[in-house]
């Protein structure tokens, strides 16, 4: 059947979404929006609706993180606003979702002065997603619907950030022209490379590698987020080269590869980690950004002259930098590259260290044996999905069995992203089943998002590390601003009517109480885990003796 020369505004974002790859929408309606959240329910697209916006954006980022597209829809103002913070993480760790927000129509804005959820202007929502966002549109022209839509989307696409259609509601209705997909605005890469400075840092690159007698590869998210991890493994592997990872791409390769050496973070790392990769004589880090967490809070001690240092659109080597220059046309390029020189013998220190404390069934369980013992029911259908704080710093030694299957917050390091990310997680792979690891404070912001398990028959299990507030901020300065008035988390099946909770007090509760949830299915299941005040993992204690030493040698 022939396709109609005209579409509406609405339904031909509804397309290009569709031809993106996404097939869920995540949002909160509102009636700047819910004429085309109507359309949404009409098509094969399904819409997710959440308790709140930001939840339905944590959603979208998990989403994307897994499907390479996330969705977000809301209202204008009251619903847009609430993004904006989901929005700056997506942003900061380079997760493409089309944030789609409702507007007042364009006549109504000449009629009226004021429209409720207005701000300062009717474009300060815009002007706001501007700084949080790579493109940005507000769709008030029929004439330029569709290529401002083909435009945007196709800026997702090939950055890997967030991007912003605000769409009024008298627009989304009106028919216009649909596009000759031939002349339509093309998925070219936005991502050049100057051919002379490509060549240039190549051989340069290829010189320290060829010389290095103990290289090593450490992967960044930029690597995950476009496609490259599997052209690095050619390279690593061909010439048995150690592979570690930061704490935001944790799981970018299965852990359990033999080249895969841990996660480094600097100091928080175990001994064995942070030493093999700071002695490196050849370090080349793809795409990994160098932020303070990921760096283990600034105890990282690496040596730039060292360092090669490949991101999105430029290369460092020592204090030479090349601008313009492709990641992934120069890491295509690089696995294809044969090394010669004679190197060491690759070592895996994971297979020689000594694992963690499993502690005894009757002791009470901490940090470090809730960990040690979780290890144990990580499986390839398992995703662990863990909120900042001690829930991600420990999880720095926790094995992953395959990759792309652990999510956090690990830059930007927002609160609250760990229940309505497993929601995402559900949505993009049904065949994966999220463990959320998220502290009791967060548990407070975005926790209720497990309604919306409930409505959809999701079935994460979730674990709530209690002790009684902030315990991260506890470490750093102690007051009563870090104390949470106490919930009986494990009793929010009540509230909900669905789901199982129970209180775990020892190491064998948590095996008992774990084995049968990972059994359990069709509802969520929330394990309260009890926790003395101040107890940390090994990777918060590994870090603050390392502050302690540089103090001292002050």
């Amino acid at each position: 059947m022939a396709i109609s020369n005209k579409v509406t505004v609405g339904d031909y974002l509804i397309e290009r979404i569709q031809a993106a790859g996404a097939r869920h929408v995540f949002g909160v309606p509102g009636d700047f929006i819910i004429s085309w959240m109507s359309r949404v329910e009409k098509s094969s697209l399904q819409l997710i609706t959440t308790s709140d916006e930001q939840g339905a954006g944590f959603a979208a980022d998990s989403y994307a993180r897994l499907k390479g597209l996330g969705v977000v829809a809301v209202t204008y103002g009251a619903g847009g606003l609430k993004l904006a913070n989901s929005t700056a993480q997506a942003y900061a760790e380079e997760s493409p979702v089309i944030i789609i927000s409702g507007a007042p129509g364009i006549r109504e804005r000449h009629l009226h002065a004021l429209i409720h959820h207005m701000v300062k202007s009717y474009d300060s929502q815009l002007n706001v997603f501007k700084e949080l966002t790579c493109a940005q549109t507000s769709i008030d022209d029929p004439n330029t619907a569709c290529s401002e839509i083909d435009r945007v989307i196709n800026h997702a696409l090939e950055s890997k950030r967030p991007v912003y259609i605000e769409l009024p509601r008298d627009m989304e209705s009106i028919e216009v022209e649909r596009p000759n997909f031939s002349s339509a605005p093309s998925l070219v890469p936005l991502l050049q490379s100057n051919v002379e400075a490509l060549d240039e840092a190549f051989n340069e690159v290829l010189a320290i590698l060829n010389q290095a007698k103990r290289p090593v590869v450490m992967l960044g998210i930029q690597a995950t987020r476009f496609g490259l991890v599997d052209q690095v493994l050619q390279f690593i592997e061909r010439h048995n080269i150690a592979v570690a990872t930061t704490i935001l791409s944790k799981s970018a390769i299965n852990e359990m590869h033999p080249n895969f050496i841990g996660v480094y973070a600097g100091h928080m790392s175990r001994e064995e980690v942070f030493k093999y990769v700071e002695n490196s004589d050849g370090l080349l880090m793809l795409g990994v950004l160098m932020t303070d967490i990921n760096m283990g809070v600034y105890t990282a001690q690496l040596d730039p002259s060292k360092i090669i240092h490949v991101t999105r659109d430029r290369i460092a080597i020592g204090r030479h930098v090349y601008e313009n220059i492709s990641a992934p046309i120069f890491i295509e390029r690089l696995s294809k590259s044969n090394l010669v020189g004679t190197k060491e013998k690759h070592y895996a220190p994971l297979l020689n260290y000594s694992p963690p404390s499993l502690g005894g069934d009757s002791e009470k369980i901490t940090v470090e044996t809730l960990f040690a013992r979780l290890g144990q029911f990580i499986t390839e259908e398992c995703v662990v999905v863990a909120d900042p704080g001690d829930a991600l710093f420990a999880a720095i030694d926790l094995k992953m069995h395959h990759s792309s299957h652990f999510l956090a917050s690990a830059f930007y390091a927002s609160l609250g992203f760990a229940v309505p990310g497993s929601i995402g997680v559900g949505f993009a792979d049904p065949s994966l089943r999220p463990i959320v690891v998220v502290g009791d404070g967060a548990f407070q912001m975005t926790g209720m998002e497990l309604s919306v398990a409930v409505r959809y028959g999701l079935d994460p299990i979730v674990i709530v590390l209690n002790n009684d507030g902030y315990l991260t901020e506890r470490l750093i300065l102690e007051g009563q601003y870090n104390d949470l008035t106490p919930w009986k988390y494990h009793k929010i099946t009540e509230v909900l009517g669905a789901g199982y909770g129970a209180v775990i007090l020892s190491n064998g509760d948590f095996m008992r109480e774990m084995s049968a949830a990972v059994q359990r299915r069709g509802s969520f299941t929330l394990l309260e885990v009890k926790l003395d005040r101040m107890d940390c993992s090994p990777a918060l204690k590994r870090l603050g003796a390392a502050i302690n030493q540089q103090v001292e040698k002050k």
